[in-house]
């Protein structure tokens, strides 16, 4: 835990203090994800207590509840007579190919559509399955990548180390911070340090949207924008807390004025495209700069910033599958299948961490990048899981609030970080995507 603490307190620039970790236990699994999750949101918390010690000379503790941070790392929201959508299209996962094993990720139509346009139409899984099984895993990784969607075989941790992209990406700094010369002043409170920060948020699914949504805590405005079409009912209820959703097509010219106009006025933008995306949309880092002097920019992508692999598509599912963690966990589990981590710890330490890189580039400007395979990095090289086991949860975990969500009431779990006198709260609850306008209050 110690040396993981560490490691991400070198990467952000922070002191290398150490932080108290409370109550015991930890996920089982193959690698020490609770560990991870713990020195993650720690240092988040940490760029705050460091952002406070600046702003009125006083520094603040902090602690880490583990139980409650590996909780976080899976869901945070206990609904009341209602169910969150399921997280995963019916044919999205494991197949076994015809030398190994491959996994497909589906979850947005289109993707599905790219698969099925190499595979064949597929009702189900097991249609699916007999499709799959006539390829070599390779081949089939290659077509559906050139396809537009979004696959990866597994690999051991010594293929990806021997892979192009894999020695790329670990040859990258954890978090690539950039200066920028021109920094804007604000001043928040020590309750609510991030209010009257604007914060444009352009990120999917979880770890962007994570990292937001810890910045919303601290009183920032969060403004999410989203494609016209554009959805993910497994994640929204989860991550949506604490924002304001609105939809832009940035292929229009009045939404694109619109954009513009926002991300003038922001002070920090998070995106999480491809590292050529907003390039090809005419918002490459210069334009952005030019439209937005001395705005904070942090930005991450699933296989890293350099390689063959720097504007491939991917989740935290498949960084797992390309990187060695899920036939680490086979191996571990001594399981006849890719065994995954417990919870995409990939994407929720990454997001904790693009916080804590935005909070620390605060009054000084500049920008930061990251990614979900260096993140799979770190993971992998600080040792082993374990098999012991957390303390069940029970209605004691939960807060008191209730939280009125468009889909029904909800509590959230209490939340794994204290900082004295900044509280982690949020003024709005969950909501569904598109639900604002697209204008700052």
């Amino acid at each position: 835990m110690t040396d993981l603490l560490t490691s991400i307190q070198a990467a952000l620039g922070l002191p290398h203090t150490p932080i108290p970790f409370t109550s015991s236990g930890a996920l089982p699994s193959a690698f020490a994800v609770t560990d991870l999750a713990c020195a993650s949101i720690a240092a988040a918390g940490q760029a705050v207590s460091e952002l406070r010690h600046q702003q009125t000379g006083r520094l603040p503790s902090l602690e880490v509840d583990r139980r409650l941070a590996s909780f976080w790392f899976a869901t945070s929201l206990r609904p009341v007579g209602w169910s969150v959508p399921p997280l995963w299209d019916p044919v999205a996962g494991d197949y076994a190919t015809k030398d190994g094993w491959i996994r497909l990720h589906t979850n947005a139509p289109h993707h599905r559509a790219a698969a099925e346009s190499v595979l064949g139409a597929c009702a189900d899984r097991a249609a699916m399955a007999k499709q799959v099984a006539t390829w070599a895993k390779t081949d089939l990784e290659h077509a559906v990548v050139e396809a537009g969607g979004c696959a990866a075989e597994m690999r051991t941790w010594a293929q990806w180390q021997a892979h192009p992209q894999g020695i790329a990406v670990n040859a990258e700094p954890l978090i690539q911070f950039s200066a920028n010369s021109i920094a804007k002043p604000w001043q928040g409170s020590v309750a609510r340090p991030l209010a009257g920060i604007k914060v444009l948020d352009l990120t999917r699914v979880l770890a962007g949207p994570t990292a937001s949504r810890f910045l919303a805590g601290l009183g920032a405005d969060v403004l999410r924008i989203d494609p016209p079409t554009w959805n993910e009912p497994g994640v929204v209820p989860e991550v949506t807390l604490g924002k304001r959703c609105a939809r832009l097509d940035l292929h229009d010219k009045a939404d694109r004025a619109v954009f513009e106009s926002l991300l003038k006025d922001a002070d920090i933008l998070l995106h999480g495209y491809r590292a050529d995306a907003l390039e090809r949309l005419g918002y490459g880092v210069i334009e952005r700069q030019k439209l937005a002097p001395g705005l904070i920019d942090v930005c991450l992508n699933a296989y890293g910033w350099s390689g063959p692999w720097q504007n491939r598509r991917g989740f935290d599912s498949l960084v797992q599958m390309s990187s060695g963690i899920a036939e680490a966990g086979q191996q571990w589990k001594k399981a006849d299948k890719p065994t995954p981590l417990p919870v995409q710890a990939l994407d929720h330490a990454t997001g904790y961490l693009m916080a804590a890189a935005a909070i620390k580039l605060l009054g000084q400007g500049g920008s930061a990048r990251l990614s979900l395979a260096r993140t799979a990095k770190l993971l992998i090289e600080h040792g082993r899981g374990t098999d012991e086991a957390l303390r069940a949860e029970d209605e004691n975990d939960q807060g008191l609030l209730v939280e009125q969500t468009p889909w029904g009431p909800a509590h959230r779990l209490h939340v794994p970080l204290k900082i004295t006198g900044t509280p982690l709260q949020w003024t709005l609850p969950a909501t569904e995507l598109g639900s604002h306008r697209a204008q700052w209050i």
